[in-house]
């Protein structure tokens, strides 16, 4: 197994696909493309497509994103969509390069069925597994998973925490060279090489060992998006890739530089912590041509009904259909938030308070199409996600895959531009996802303390 950092230039930047089938949050009329199955956010063969031409553009990975609440005012891919970790499977043996990172809640599991699940992964697909961690905002979910309340803000961070310390524990249960399987001596597994956990914390009792093997790559990567005071410095303890999303190449640098700053002083290398936005990418003949196509198409994927409807999921799905819509905006309807994206519902919140807003322009404000920063010709576009890489803001981006035209010609016209100057793949030059993103290969915790210990004793 190898013990040190990827040879892939550090200096390139990372892109992830992101799959949203029929439509996610604010492109709820995306499936009205007719390119695009209206099942496609349960239709396997659509999902292997997709990957396999992201893995022919040299992408770093797909992205599954996931909740477990849903109410019939959800996007149109939330109320139909297939598991992450089932889905993965299937795209890791029609795939041969491309990294697999899917969303699991630490509010709704189970650390040694989850550290099970993504380890099955990370072997079925040769070491190219990740995980996104999350803690849930859709206070809804508790319902399903009888409890009678989402937890509060501290006790997910906290019971996060927790969860991946106790997933990491029991991916290290076995060394890698554990299994000798010698059929000379009959000998399968070398004892003094399994590990059994014993965790006992605050939240989770896991005596361990887990039956599964370590991948190429060590561990899964573990990805983690909030942006929140708890969601920032979760990230910088436990993140290798956050997933954040940016209006400004200011905004952006400020971010990034936060996380690197909180990795740092928790004594992490801040250059294994990469951020990686999430963006919108139009792109047309010239930049008219692509600012009109972004309008076309804004305005195809929502309506202001739609918006409304949607409008409360942050606030724990609070009907705001009810209210007044020219009234002052109801700013106790925050208190709904408190076990949600409060940090989202606050923001919202205090717009509408600091500009006087009535609930129809808030929800006009919040849900209005926003010109993208990646929207131009093809250079134009390739010269914008450049800045942003080189001026400090990001590592890489996540592409929010929708109308496959669009597409098509980020895939042919855009990825070419960034590769001519060095700063997109021309090939992939490792087997795991570690490796193509440039992070340091996870030696096992017990490997790394007995050597330390015949260090120590010589």
């Amino acid at each position: 197994m190898p013990s040190t950092p990827s040879s892939r230039a550090r200096r390139q930047i990372a892109f992830g696909a992101v799959l949203t089938g029929v439509g996610g949050p604010g492109r709820v009329n995306t499936w009205l493309d007719p390119e695009i199955p209206g099942d496609a956010s349960i239709d396997v063969g659509w999902y292997i497509a997709q990957a396999q031409l992201a893995e022919a553009a040299g992408y770093d990975l797909v992205f599954i994103v996931d909740s477990q609440f849903i109410t019939p005012d959800s996007p149109p891919h939330y109320l139909n969509r297939l598991e992450p970790l089932t889905l993965l499977s299937a795209l890791a043996v029609t795939t041969r390069h491309i990294g697999l990172v899917g969303t699991l809640s630490t509010s709704y599991n189970d650390p040694f069925h989850t550290a099970r699940r993504l380890a099955s992964l990370d072997l079925i697909s040769g070491g190219r597994a990740g995980w996104n961690v999350v803690t849930t905002g859709d206070a809804g979910t508790a319902a399903n998973f009888s409890l009678d309340e989402h937890y509060d803000y501290e006790t997910r961070y906290a019971r996060a925490r927790e969860f991946v310390r106790v997933a990491q524990g029991l991916w290290d249960s076995y060394e890698d060279d554990a299994f000798p399987r010698d059929r000379a001596t009959a000998t399968f597994l070398d004892p003094t090489r399994q590990h059994a956990l014993d965790h006992r914390g605050r939240f989770f009792s896991v005596a361990g060992p887990l039956n599964l093997s370590r991948s190429a790559q060590g561990q899964p990567v573990i990805f983690q998006a909030g942006d929140s005071e708890p969601g920032r410095d979760l990230g910088a303890e436990i993140g290798e890739g956050i997933f954040t999303h940016a209006a400004s190449l200011e905004q952006a640098v400020a971010f990034r530089t936060d996380l690197r700053g909180r990795a740092a002083a928790k004594g992490r290398d801040p250059d294994q912590l990469l951020v990686m936005p999430g963006v919108s990418v139009y792109v047309g003949d010239t930049d008219a041509e692509a600012r009109e196509l972004e309008r076309e198409w804004q305005r195809a994927d929502t309506s202001f009904e739609r918006a409304l409807a949607e409008f409360g999921r942050p606030f724990g799905w609070h009907d705001f259909r009810s209210y007044d819509l020219d009234a002052p905006f109801p700013v106790e309807a925050l208190k709904s938030a408190e076990r949600s994206f409060y940090t989202q519902a606050k923001r919202i919140t205090d717009l509408a308070a600091e500009r006087g807003l009535t609930l129809r322009q808030t929800v006009e404000v919040v849900s209005s199409p926003k010109p993208s920063p990646f929207t131009g010709s093809p250079v134009t576009v390739a010269n914008e996600l450049a800045r942003w890489f080189e001026a400090g803001g990001v590592d890489g981006y996540n592409i929010h895959l929708g109308h496959p035209d669009q597409t098509r010609r980020f895939n042919e016209q855009v990825l070419p531009i960034l590769r001519e100057r060095g700063l997109a793949r021309t090939a992939y030059t490792g087997t795991t996802l570690r490796e193509n993103l440039g992070l340091d290969f996870v030696e096992n915790r017990h490997t790394r303390a007995r050597r330390a210990a015949d260090l120590v004793s010589v």
